[in-house]
């Protein structure tokens, strides 16, 4: 089969064309001005409604155009609201903090003023059981801060527990209310001795074990405990909770039930040391 030749024309004429093509349709337009009226109407009757067209879909275009631009400028603003709204949230929790910080320090000062005439060291505890109730907690002071085991610990006006363990930089505390702690005490109003035991089980509803009351003393609910002069690790007269629920026990030779602590255990996070250890333990080891 014989090959098709592919003709090509130079750009250069079809622009030559087009031009006098042009030339030729504008000297006929303006000879024949009067004559063209009817083809100009007719040409303007159909391109008219097409203009209109092209206009308004123009317009909706450009308003479109508006509305996005618009919108992303509010998209922008939004973001920016965000951002200012998520640096005061963080400026407001900090804020929030350091109120926490500043009451905190002002029950411990408290506690300072109201015993003057112990010497104490206020530490933080950096560390805690799993649970909410802080029955055992290590605290920032240690031995090179004269932490020294058996020191009393003390926050909120009352007794929080006692130092068993130190380390050069940190000690560790047991609770008054954890499941080993005992503490001999004193009811304030009949001068008559208990013996307060942590029971966390018990502390779920906010109170712990109180027992080894004469079964004849009368004991009003909210009646007040403090360490008794009997113990032979606390300091006498720190408080350490109400009395409530008294009953007589099984044996019907003493009363038991509950003590409600005076120091809240579910958020103390700093607390004071008593530097100083109760001098007696010559008789913790008779008792022993």
């Amino acid at each position: 089969m014989r090959k098709k030749t592919k003709i090509t024309i130079d750009p250069k004429y079809i622009l030559m064309i087009i031009l006098f093509f042009c030339v030729v349709i504008g000297i006929i337009s303006y000879r024949f001005e009067d004559k063209m009226v009817p083809i100009r109407s007719v040409v303007e009757n159909v391109i008219a409604p097409m203009q209109k067209g092209i206009n308004t879909v123009g317009e909706k275009i450009a308003g479109q155009r508006k509305y996005f631009t618009t919108l992303q400028t509010e998209v922008k603003k939004n973001e920016q609201l965000k951002k200012k709204i998520d640096e005061l949230s963080v400026e407001n929790k900090q804020l929030r903090q350091n109120q926490y910080e500043l009451d905190n320090f002002r029950k411990l000062y408290q506690v300072d003023e109201q015993y003057a005439n112990l010497p104490k060291v206020a530490a933080r505890i950096i560390s805690s059981d799993p649970d909410n109730w802080s029955n055992t907690f290590i605290i920032d002071k240690g031995a090179k801060d004269g932490i020294k085991k058996n020191m009393n610990v003390m926050a909120g006006e009352g007794l929080v527990g006692i130092v068993i363990r130190v380390n050069n930089s940190y000690a560790k505390v047991r609770s008054i209310i954890d499941d080993d702690s005992e503490v001999y005490g004193t009811i304030l109003d009949s001068s008559e001795n208990c013996i307060v035991s942590g029971d966390l089980e018990l502390m779920k509803n906010g109170y712990i074990s109180v027992s080894g009351i004469d079964k004849n003393a009368e004991i009003e609910d909210g009646a007040e405990v403090v360490t008794s002069q009997l113990s032979y690790k606390f300091l006498p007269g720190i408080p350490i909770g109400y009395i409530r629920d008294l009953e007589k026990d099984t044996s019907n030779v003493t009363q038991t039930g509950h003590l409600t602590p005076i120091v809240d255990f579910s958020s103390i996070n700093m607390v004071f040391v008593i530097t100083e250890v109760k001098a007696s333990n010559e008789l913790e080891e008779i008792l022993k």
